[in-house]
């Protein structure tokens, strides 16, 4: 090993280019292996940011599974895909594992493009099951039942409705050869909850719930004997049918900072930080719902398993009987949510605007439907960058704008994070969304006007260009005003604060302009833009719309600052793109 604790090319790990390599392998050079495999993630990921803790409580399962399963040939799927790191190195990626989550690099997830082992993403929890049955039909269907279909499921995974969904299915469709490896480590980000561990931990007394539905159960096994992992796992493959294989892991095994981390055990860890570290968007949140929390004994908070990743920690120790984990099920937590206005509380759903997409049809039909004041807090709205594009939040103002009577605020500071937070819970006639993206925001950005609850950033007139610019891009909209200003251009700023509907007021107001830009971080289709057009045509008037947003498709992984400049969501694509809609046979190239 290198002096910084990384594998060298004389390692053994150097030696391995796909699974096949593990299977001469004894038990010494096996211990040995899995030392240096710890090694490189320690190193790797410490450097590039991603999920440690639970890579390193499955190296020595990966190794086991990769001995005894023939793969790409028996389909192994990680649920979810954060455990998959070890995968990857015994794979044939060693060579480019330093370039995880990087821009053109190896993703944080199971990646197809990136190798025939990886068949599916993953990177939602709870769907393996789903696709291990749908896959193992299919096999058999075609004659290709020598094939195992294995899926590696989190015990976190399995408070997901979908994975029991899949278990019932396997357990009563015709026998395939499905293992189910149930990775227990007691927790998915933080403990898991439920009665689920209460039943594992009482395995194997009499028959387990998975036996009940119809599968066999093998287990439980300590899963850091590769050895006794093996015998388990070739036991399993034996029966050619459903089976679920309980393998006992530490998270975070092997490295004592994660093993001893009070919260997670290090499930995620950021790369280094240059500079001063900022109050993030998520910690202002939370901040301020223990305030709100203060003034208003009826705030209940609701998490899918992320209480400390979204925010919910201060308010759970201020309010401990107010706090409800339930795990990884975000329709679940949905649905629930609306049993308690129903009660009469005010709930607050705290969730990655990516896993809101989840929870659609109870937005619509449990929250929407019935009116409840019900708050969504989504935190990674827009653009998250690294964690690639399961993660990016841009699809919440598609998916928002078409429940009725839903109102959607996008702050463009601390400031009116938390000004517009209380606006949400304060407002009991129907349910409520903030979203906010990852990092930390910038300077406050102070209003020189008013136009209805919209806010007037910087006032270039009535008859020039009119920039509507949702939450933090309000900061690139003021920069491009002022360089369309240099160009004798008259630009107006105008952040909406409340995005969905579009307010009658602000879009009387841009009918009086000549152009009117909205510039967003979701989706084209379905989003603000769309959503001022229609509004422009109600309002009367002839207005010419330029809408500025993501691309309608799945956006790589990179830096989040990199990905909205190629985008053209930065200062110098606003500016460039109002100069080439005015000027059209001028092609103009905005300095950045």
């Amino acid at each position: 090993m290198t002096s910084n604790g990384t594998t060298t090319d004389d390692g053994l790990l150097a030696r391995i280019r796909c699974p096949a390599d593990l299977r001469g392998l004894g038990p010494a050079e096996l211990d040995a292996l899995a030392a240096e495999i710890r090694a490189e993630l320690v190193a790797t990921v410490r450097r590039t940011g991603g999920h440690l803790g639970p890579s390193l409580g499955v190296v020595e399962l990966t190794l086991a599974l990769h001995r005894v399963f023939d793969s790409p040939a028996d389909p192994v799927l990680w649920d979810t895909g954060h455990q998959a790191y070890v995968h990857k190195l015994l794979t044939g990626r060693r060579e480019s594992f330093a370039s995880l989550r990087s821009a053109g690099g190896l993703s944080g997830y199971p990646n197809r493009a990136e190798s025939a082992h990886d068949w599916v993403e993953n990177s939602h929890a709870s769907t393996s099951l789903a696709y291990a049955d749908g896959l193992s039909r299919a096999l058999q269907l075609r004659g290709q039942s020598e094939a195992t279909v294995v899926a590696v499921v989190g015990d976190g995974a399995l408070t997901g409705g979908m994975c029991w969904e899949g278990l019932n299915n396997l357990g009563a469709g015709p026998p395939r050869a499905v293992v189910v490896v149930l990775n227990d480590n007691g927790r998915s980000y933080s403990p898991t909850v439920g009665g689920l561990p209460t039943h594992l931990a009482d395995l194997p007394a009499g028959p387990s719930l998975f036996e009940l539905l119809g599968l066999a159960y093998l287990g439980p096994v300590d899963g850091h004997d590769v050895e006794a992992v093996e015998e388990a796992l070739r036991k399993a493959r034996a029966l050619r049918s459903p089976v679920v294989v309980h393998v006992r892991t530490t998270k975070g095994r092997g490295f004592e900072p994660a093993e001893t981390d009070p919260h997670d055990r290090l499930h995620a860890v950021s790369p280094p930080r240059t500079g001063p570290a900022r109050p993030s968007w998520t910690s202002h949140a939370g901040d301020e719902l223990v305030r709100i929390g203060e003034r208003r004994a009826d705030v209940v908070a609701l998490t899918a398993a992320m209480l400390e990743p979204t925010g919910l920690a201060p308010f759970a120790a201020a309010f401990h009987d107010r706090v409800v984990d339930v795990g990884i099920a975000e329709q679940h937590a949905v649905t629930s949510a609306a049993g308690l206005a129903l009660g009469g509380l005010h709930p607050v759903v705290a969730v990655y605007a990516t896993f809101l997409n989840r929870a659609f049809d109870q937005v619509l039909l449990d929250v929407g439907l019935h009116r409840l004041p019900v708050t969504l807090v989504l935190d990674r709205a827009g653009v998250t960058g690294s964690d690639g594009p399961s993660h990016n939040g841009m699809w919440d103002l598609s998916v928002l704008g078409i429940v009725p009577g839903m109102r959607v605020a996008a702050p463009r500071d601390a400031t009116r994070l938390r000004e517009l937070l209380r606006e949400a819970v304060d407002d009991d006639r129907g349910p409520t969304a903030v979203r906010f993206p990852k990092g930390s925001p910038c300077a406050d950005l102070p209003a020189v006007g008013r136009i209805g609850g919209a806010d007037v950033l910087v006032d270039g007139g009535r008859a020039g260009v009119l920039l509507l610019a949702l939450g933090p891009l309000a900061a690139a909209a003021v920069e491009a005003a002022e360089r369309l200003r240099g160009s004798g251009i008259a630009a107006t700023v105008v952040d909406p604060r409340w995005v969905l509907p579009v307010e009658r007021a602000l879009a009387a107001h841009a009918a009086g302009h000549r152009l009117v830009v909205t510039v967003e971080d979701n989706g084209l289709a379905g989003g603000f833009g769309d959503a001022m057009g229609r509004a422009l045509q109600e309002a009367g008037g002839a207005v010419e719309l330029l809408t500025l947003g993501l691309p309608q498709e799945y956006l790589e992984g990179g830096e989040r600052e990199q990905l909205l400049a190629e985008h053209g969501l930065d200062a110098a694509g606003i500016t460039a793109a109002v100069l080439a809609r005015l000027r059209p046979q001028r092609p103009v190239r905005a300095l950045r």
